[in-house]
Formats: structure tokens, C-alpha cells, sequence
């Protein structure tokens, strides 16, 4: 057999210095090319993703071009557009705002036909409320004296004639404010646009049991109050009454779009601080950015005094989140703003971007927002009336006004009184929407079921 010669390398055979001035050779031209050539351009960076705009999933909800409006708002203010500056905040009142129905009432029916209000010390009604005339106590001690030694539960429940007079005696101090022969049930020298003395009532009546209690409460009266079908009534003392509440959606979808943008969403209301932070998350909105009644603990329990704010003391039944309290306690626990100037406008850089509300009792937290002035049309004249001075987005342009969601009402026969009773005066009385320069002249109503 033949023997294959296997030959060896080229280099292998060269010496070191002629390999050395091949590698000279081979390699000058493409280094002088090199040099010669511009450096290649790095890799393309990715691009950037678009900056997230949460949306409004139900804005066609809203009436005519109101969900419009809110998204641009929301666009401008929250994070859609840049980095979100400093922490912008939007305030809302609950009742028939966040939800139709109100959760006071819901709550006091649940009390009265499960026999939980406590006869009060001595059977003195007055007790529990600083301005209750002596024609209420007097009516309430008739009426519900005989039932319970004091600190005991009223059997408001029973359908035997004692227990039904005390019944319709405490539903008629809540719903009217009166006795049920029609004599007044609070009167007192109190600034009305700050305090009402028949809402903090319902927070009063609380009073010896603990925040836990309290609460289990109103969890049980929002659990019936959600479950009953709409429209649904019961009988409360010797009257019947509504017993259902229901979310409104759109609200709902607000909240989400807000926290996803990047604006905080509050509660100020004027039910119980207890009551309202147990129904308050089901709408998005924290128990711990919820307010409403404050009332003074001691002991761990429920007194009938109120917490401070605007230079009243703890302990006073001055002041609540009511008209404007309601800035009050907006500037106090939100804003940071203590003492006397939280009654005052706050400087417009820290005020809420957007409010809403559907009552006159809203009306000076709702104005106080820069950016947009929510209300669902109830009626309430002094609020109707700044919302549609000077045509349907009033005087700043910046009020969006939707008929209630569930059940709206009907157009007002006839306008808003603003020039004569439209607004709640500090006594109490009523009188002229007043602005800058005059009296807002009577208004109609604009946007309507």
C-alpha cells in the first residue's frame, strides 16, 4: 500500500520573521480601511412605550359631553401627561352622590326595627344632643320613656302602640326635624353653614358603644339595604320606607380611573364618620380617606361630642362636614391646613382638582375645585343655582352637571329661587345666592332625567 504524505501547514513551514512581514502585508490595507470609514452607528434603542391614559370605561354614562370633559381633566392632571405633579386630590360627598339612597337613613331604619337605640341617661334626651328643644325631649320621654330603663335598648321593633309612638318620635326627628305634632326638634344660636343639629344626631345616638360596634351596625344595614331589590319599602314604626341603596357605576368607574391616573379620591360626608367608612370601599375609595361625623372617643366608646376643626375645640357640637364645614374638614385632614384658616379658601395650588357632590350642603366644597365642579341634579337650590349661572357650565366654565344615575328626576317646573331663598343663611334663615358684584338671578334647570 502506498503511504499518504500528509503535508504540513504553509506557516508551519515559514520561518518567525517571514511570517511576521506577511501578517505586515495581509493586514495594512484593512486597518487603513478602517480608519479611513466612520464608527458604525450603535443599535437602535427600543422605543420608548406610550405613557399609559387610563380611560373612562363608562363616560357615555355621564350626560351629554360631562364624561368628555372629566377624561381631559384627568388627561391634564394625572399622569397621562408627564410625571404627576405634587398629589393632586378630588373630594366627594357619598350620599345620592357615590350612591343613590342615603346611608343614614338606610341605617337609622335598620336601628329603629331592630329595637338598637339606647334610652338615654336618666331618660334625658337632651342628653344626647346639646340642641334639641325641650318640645322634642319632652315628646321623645313620653313617647319612648316607658320602654327601657336607661342604657338599655329600645324595643322600637314591636308592633304594640308604646313601641310604635317611640318609632315614629326618633324617625320623625330624623326625617323631618320635628316632632311628630310638628313642634321643632333642634334650635339653637349655631352657624347653620357649618352645623346641622338633626345629622349629627344620628352619629350621637351611637354614643356608649365602640367604633367595633358601631360599625357591625352599619355593615348589617348596608348588607339588607344591598340586597333588597330596587325599589323595595318597609315598614318603619307606623310608616313605610325605602330599603334599598345602590352603587352608581360611573362612580365607581371615576374612582378607578383617578387612582389609576395618579389623583387620590376622597369621601367628605355628612353621615357618620363610622357609618360612611364601612360602605365608602366598596366604592374605591379607602375607609381611610373617608370623613364624616367625627365623633370624640372616650373610654374606647362613642360620645356624643364632635371633633374639632377651624379653631372649635374637641369635645364642641359646633361644627361638621356641612356646607362650609365641609372645606373645613377638606382643609384640616387633607390639605394639612390648621386652625382658623382652614374656613378660609386654601391657596389654589393645594386644592382639590375635582368635587363632587349633589346637595346645597356640597355646594362650597364643590366650588372650591380648580379644575372640575360635579353635581348630580337633586334639586337643591343654591347648588343648582351656581351650577347654571351664566349658562350650563357656570361662571367658570368648569361645572358638570348629570342627572342622577338610577331614577333621575324630571325637569323643575318653574326656576331655582336664587335671588330671593336660595341659599342657607348662618342663622339659619334663608336668603339670596350671593357672587361677586350681586345675587345670582333666579335659574331653570338646564340638565334634567
Amino acid at each position: 500500500m502506498h503511504q499518504i504524505r500528509r503535508r504540513r501547514p504553509l506557516l508551519r513551514t515559514l520561518s518567525a520573521a517571514t511570517v511576521a512581514a506577511l501578517a505586515v502585508t495581509l493586514l495594512a490595507p484593512l486597518a487603513a480601511s478602517r480608519a479611513a470609514s466612520p464608527p458604525a452607528a450603535p443599535p437602535p434603542a427600543a422605543a420608548e412605550p406610550a405613557r399609559a391614559c387610563p380611560q373612562l370605561e363608562l363616560a357615555d354614562r355621564w350626560y351629554g359631553d360631562v364624561g368628555e370633559r372629566l377624561q381631559r381633566v384627568i388627561d391634564d392632571v394625572g399622569r397621562c401627561s408627564g410625571p404627576v405633579k405634587g398629589n393632586p386630590v378630588a373630594v366627594f360627598d357619598w350620599d345620592n352622590t357615590m350612591i343613590k339612597n342615603d346611608i343614614s337613613d338606610q341605617t337609622t331604619f335598620w336601628l329603629i326595627r331592630q329595637g338598637l337605640v339606647l334610652q338615654p341617661r336618666r331618660k334625658d334626651w337632651t342628653t344626647t344632643n346639646r340642641w334639641l328643644t325641650p318640645a322634642a325631649a319632652k315628646a321623645l320621654r313620653r313617647a319612648c320613656g316607658p320602654l327601657a330603663p336607661a342604657g338599655e335598648r329600645l324595643p322600637t321593633g314591636r308592633r304594640t302602640p308604646q313601641a310604635i309612638r317611640c318609632a315614629d318620635e326618633i324617625l320623625s326627628m330624623r326625617l323631618e326635624q320635628t316632632t311628630t305634632d310638628g313642634k321643632p326638634g333642634f334650635a339653637g344660636r349655631y352657624d347653620h353653614r357649618h352645623l346641622n343639629a338633626g345629622y349629627i344626631w344620628m352619629a350621637q345616638l351611637m354614643a356608649g358603644r365602640t367604633p367595633k360596634q358601631v360599625k357591625r351596625i352599619a355593615r348589617d344595614a348596608r348588607r339588607v339595604a344591598l340586597s333588597s331589590p330596587k325599589g323595595a319599602t318597609w315598614r318603619v314604626g307606623s310608616t313605610r320606607q325605602i330599603r334599598w341603596v345602590r352603587y352608581y357605576q360611573p362612580q365607581r368607574d371615576l374612582i378607578r380611573t383617578l387612582k389609576a391616573a395618579g389623583i387620590t379620591p376622597w369621601v367628605v360626608s355628612a353621615s357618620p364618620d363610622l357609618w360612611a367608612k364601612v360602605w365608602s370601599p366598596g366604592a374605591g375609595v379607602p375607609a381611610r380617606h373617608t370623613i364624616g361625623i367625627r365623633t370624640v372617643l372616650r373610654n374606647g366608646r362613642v360620645t356624643p361630642d364632635l371633633l374639632g376643626c377651624g379653631g372649635y375645640r374637641d369635645g364642641n357640637q359646633r361644627i361638621m362636614p356641612y356646607v362650609q364645614g365641609k372645606r373645613c374638614w377638606v382643609n384640616q385632614e387633607i390639605l394639612g391646613i390648621q386652625g382658623k384658616a382652614a374656613l378660609r379658601l386654601a391657596p389654589k395650588r393645594l386644592r382639590p382638582v375635582i368635587a363632587g357632590g349633589d346637595a346645597s350642603t356640597d355646594v362650597v366644597m364643590v366650588r372650591d375645585a380648580t379644575r372640575a365642579h360635579i353635581v348630580l341634579n337633586r334639586n337643591s337650590n343654591e347648588i343648582m343655582c351656581r351650577a347654571f349661572f351664566r349658562g350650563r357650565y357656570g361662571a367658570d366654565g368648569k361645572w358638570l352637571v348629570t342627572p342622577m344615575f338610577i331614577d333621575p328626576l324630571p325637569k323643575l317646573d318653574g326656576r331655582y329661587p336664587c335671588s330671593t331663598e336660595g341659599a342657607e343663611q348662618r342663622d339659619g334663615s334663608f336668603g339670596p345666592v350671593r357672587r361677586r358684584g350681586g345675587v345670582v338671578p333666579d335659574q331653570p334647570d338646564r340638565v334634567h332625567g
